[in-house]
């Protein structure tokens, strides 16, 4: 009986050992763990629903929540994707009540360019694992559908939000990239639109020959390329790659249909608006801040020479301005550029064309109410550039004589009863 006892005491330590053999080893159970989990992190708890309920669950998220949504995995991220490009999806997402200008109502959900900012946050999101190139075929691809979107697809773009759209969603989408993406993202939007050989068109014909396509490569460029960036330097660089690629005349004709004035009937670049007579602040504005943002130190492809000439020429589009317009859009250019235009004209010999400017610079600070005291300092500054006392006192006796001029024509004016025609004129 002790060895029985004692048989049954050794076999079960030896049963024991037997079983423990045929347990999973630990590296086993770690790796099993980890596989499950890193399935579950990247689809939770939606890995165990349909792709069809995931769908139907994401109609109950807003949009920007989508894109938070999309940032969680590369797997629920791909899923985004397709879901963008289904019928549903597109349905959802391209909103196209361009022409409805009423205002929106809080309870009826976001904006229109709201609606797009927030896509284009999402899109950013969605496609930021795919090279520049990839993400934009793929935009494309989905917001082709839009025909208000494009150039010319728009049969009322002065009634319509599409293009504005189109501005805050790329804003949105390009945001934080760097000068060489959007260098593709510029070239990409070219070759789509064409906007290169529309340009061509409107800068090299007869000004107003083509008053639809100036209005429509106004608007585009505005809304879509410009209008939107919160930075100087961004808004800088988009307008750079709009004016570089053009000879000087060009770029001095494509300034005024982007920023010149228009007419408050149809829209249109009101091309004689300068010539004919005197232009005020509202109609030179545009011009004035576009000026500024090129000087600006923060524009590296333009030189203050480049800036100057640009000047110059445009105030001979579509042809010669009348100088108190001139004189008008170089106070609103500021302190800087104005100094810098008229010093250009005092070295190059041009002391005639610089003392009639000085009498309508003081004019205009006279009917404008600006200080006359900034008119005397900024001819003060302008003398100091004559190298010698010789041509100081030739310039300063040419603004006598302008000045003189000028209170002769006024005079004649009011006795034929014809001031500002005949002032605005000199």
């Amino acid at each position: 009986m002790t060895s029985l006892i004692s048989t049954s005491f050794t076999l079960i330590p030896n049963l024991k050992y037997r079983r423990s053999n045929r347990r999973p080893s630990q590296t086993q159970l770690c790796s099993n763990v980890d596989t499950e989990s890193q399935h579950l992190s990247t689809l939770g708890y939606f890995k165990e629903l349909p792709l069809e309920i995931f769908y139907m669950i994401l109609e109950y998220l807003s949009v920007k929540d989508i894109s938070m949504l999309s940032m969680v995995s590369k797997t629920i991220s791909n899923h985004l994707v397709n879901y963008i490009s289904t019928p549903s999806g597109s349905r959802r997402f391209l909103l196209q009540d361009f022409h409805s200008l009423q205002m929106p109502d809080k309870r009826q959900g976001p904006s229109l360019p709201h609606h797009y900012k927030s896509l284009g946050l999402l899109f950013k999101r969605c496609t930021l694992l795919l090279p520049t190139k990839e993400r934009l075929k793929y935009i494309h691809k989905i917001l082709s559908e839009v025909s208000c979107f494009k150039l010319g697809g728009c049969s009322a773009p002065l009634q319509c939000l599409g293009l504005p759209c189109y501005g805050v969603f790329l804003q949105t989408l390009t945001a934080g990239w760097d000068e060489l993406e959007c260098h593709r993202v510029y070239n990409f939007l070219c070759e789509l639109t064409s906007l290169p050989r529309k340009v061509q068109a409107v800068v090299s014909g007869k000004p107003g020959s083509s008053r639809k396509l100036e209005l429509r490569v106004r608007l585009f460029c505005r809304s879509v390329l410009l209008d939107h960036w919160a930075n100087r330097s961004d808004s800088a660089f988009w307008l750079t790659r709009l004016l570089k690629p053009w000879p000087i005349v060009n770029q001095a004709r494509l300034l005024y249909i982007i920023f010149g004035p228009v007419s408050s009937l149809d829209g249109q670049v009101v091309w004689p608006k300068m010539t004919e007579g005197a232009a005020d602040e509202t109609s030179l504005k545009g011009l004035a801040d576009a000026i500024k943002l090129l000087y600006d130190t923060e524009a590296k492809e333009w030189t203050a020479d480049d800036v100057i000439s640009l000047v110059d020429e445009l105030s001979v589009v579509p042809r010669e301005w009348l100088l108190e317009n001139n004189a008008r859009l170089l106070i609103l250019s500021g302190n800087s550029i104005c100094f810098t235009f008229m010093a250009s004209k005092a070295v190059n010999g041009r002391a005639i064309e610089l003392a009639r400017l000085v009498v309508f610079l003081a004019l205009v600070c006279e009917k404008d109410l600006y200080c006359m005291d900034w008119a005397v300092q900024m001819m003060q500054k302008v003398c100091k550039v004559f190298s010698n006392a010789v041509e100081r006192n030739s310039f300063l006796q040419n603004v006598e004589n302008a000045f003189a001029r000028v209170i002769m024509d006024m005079l004649q004016s009011v006795m034929s009863g014809d001031v500002m025609r005949r002032t605005a004129a000199f």
